[in-house]
C-alpha cells in the first residue's frame, strides 16, 4: 500500500507542476481532466503527509527516549504519534478503495405506493416529503417529472430529480421497500396497520452516456393529470416513451411544453438502461446478487418506521433510532452515515 501512495504523491506532485505551466489552459479540455484529478487525489496525499509526519515523529521520540529526563515526555508523544499513525493507515485504506464513479452525479428517485392501499399512498407522500427536506438541508433542489397524486393526498407515484453535487453517493442507500407501521387517518378503530412503499434511486445519466437508438422509441402524447390549472385538460403536453427492445415505459406531465417533457423522458430512460447493463456486468462479475448495503434491492425491506413506538429501523446494519418525527422532517445522516461505513467495511474485508 504504501508504494502505491508514493505513486499517486508523484503523480500528485507532477500534476501540481504541470497545472503552473503558462499553457496548461491551451486546452480545456484536457486541463479540466488534470483538474479533476489533482482534486481526487488531493485528500489521499494531505493524509499520506500526515501519515508520515506521525511515523517522523515516532522515531524522532524513540531516539531521545535515552535521555532519563526526557524519557516520560518521549514516550507520551511516541504513544500519541502511533495512535495517530494507526488511525490515518485505516482512514488512507478507505480513501484508497475504488470509488464509485456515479457518486457525484445527480440522482432520478422514484417513489410507489406498495401493500396498504390509500395508507400505502399517503405513507409514500410522508417519503417523498422526507427526501425534500433531506435535499433542502444539503442545499441540492428537487426537479419533479412525475407526480400522480390521490384523492385524498398521497402519492400513487412520484419521480423526481434531487440536483447537487454528492447526491447519490448518500441517496443511493435508500433504494428497497420501506414499511410503515402506524394508525391510518383513515381508520376508527385505532388500529395499526402495516403499509410498504418501495423507492428506486438511478444515476442520473445523460444520452451520450447511454447509446439510444431512436428507432427504437416509440413516443406518446396525452393530457397531463392532477392539479393544474385549465392549461392541464387543453393540451396534450404530457409525454410517454416506450423503450420496444426493454419494454421500459417513462412518462413525464410536469412541464408545460411537450418537448421539455420529452427531454426528461430520455434522461429517465438514460439512466433506466444504464441500471439494466450495471445490473447485467455486476452479475456476470460476481455471479451473486448485489449486496444489501450498498444500492439494496427493490424487493427487499429495507426499514421499518414505526410510529406508535417512535422508532426507525434499518435492518441492513441493525439500526434503531428513537427519533421518527426528526427522520421524517429530513433528517438521514445518521441512518445513512452508518450505512455508508458498514458499506466501505464490506469492500475493506474484500479488498483485502
Amino acid at each position: 500500500m504504501l508504494n502505491k501512495l508514493e505513486a499517486i504523491s508523484d503523480r500528485y506532485e507532477e500534476l501540481c507542476a504541470r497545472s503552473e505551466q503558462p499553457d496548461f489552459y491551451a486546452d480545456p479540455k484536457q486541463a479540466a481532466k488534470f483538474l479533476r484529478e489533482k482534486n481526487e487525489l488531493e485528500p489521499i496525499v494531505e493524509a499520506f503527509r500526515k501519515y508520515k509526519d506521525a511515523e517522523r515523529d515516532m522515531q524522532d521520540a524513540q531516539e531521545l527516549m535515552s535521555d532519563p529526563e526526557m524519557k516520560e515526555l518521549c514516550q507520551q508523544t511516541f504513544q500519541e504519534a502511533k495512535q495517530n499513525k494507526e488511525a490515518l493507515y485505516e482512514e488512507l485504506q478507505i480513501l484508497l478503495l475504488p470509488k464509485d464513479p456515479n457518486d457525484d452525479k445527480n440522482v432520478i428517485v422514484e417513489i410507489r405506493g406498495g401493500v396498504g392501499g390509500e395508507e400505502s399512498a399517503l405513507f409514500a407522500h410522508s417519503l417523498f416529503r422526507m427526501y425534500s427536506m433531506y435535499a433542502a438541508s444539503k442545499g441540492w433542489n428537487i426537479e419533479l417529472m412525475n407526480y400522480n397524486e390521490t384523492e385524498l393526498g398521497g402519492v400513487k407515484e412520484a419521480d423526481f430529480v434531487i440536483n447537487g453535487r454528492g447526491a447519490y453517493s448518500r441517496m443511493k442507500y435508500e433504494s428497497g421497500v420501506h414499511r410503515v407501521q402506524r394508525v391510518p387517518e383513515t381508520e376508527s378503530g385505532g388500529r395499526v396497520h402495516t403499509s410498504t412503499a418501495t423507492v428506486a434511486v438511478l444515476p442520473e445519466m445523460e444520452e451520450v452516456d447511454v447509446q439510444i437508438n431512436p428507432q427504437d422509441i416509440e413516443m406518446q402524447v396525452f393530457r397531463s393529470s392532477g392539479a393544474g390549472g385549465q392549461h392541464v385538460n387543453k393540451t396534450s403536453s404530457a409525454v410517454r416513451l416506450i423503450h420496444k427492445p426493454s419494454g421500459i415505459v417513462v412518462s413525464c406531465q410536469e412541464e408545460r411544453s411537450q418537448v421539455q417533457n420529452r427531454e426528461k423522458c430520455m434522461r429517465m430512460l438514460a439512466s433506466k438502461l444504464y441500471e439494466i447493463e450495471q445490473e447485467k456486468l455486476d452479475s456476470a462479475v460476481t455471479g451473486m446478487r448485489r449486496s444489501q448495503v450498498g444500492t439494496g434491492m427493490r424487493n427487499e425491506r429495507i426499514r421499518t418506521y414505526n410510529f406508535p413506538q417512535g422508532r426507525v429501523t434499518d435492518h441492513r446494519v441493525g439500526l434503531t433510532l428513537y427519533k421518527i418525527d426528526a427522520v421524517m422532517d429530513g433528517d438521514l445522516d445518521e441512518i445513512i452515515n452508518a450505512l455508508a461505513t458498514a458499506d466501505q467495511a464490506e469492500k475493506l474485508k474484500n479488498n483485502q
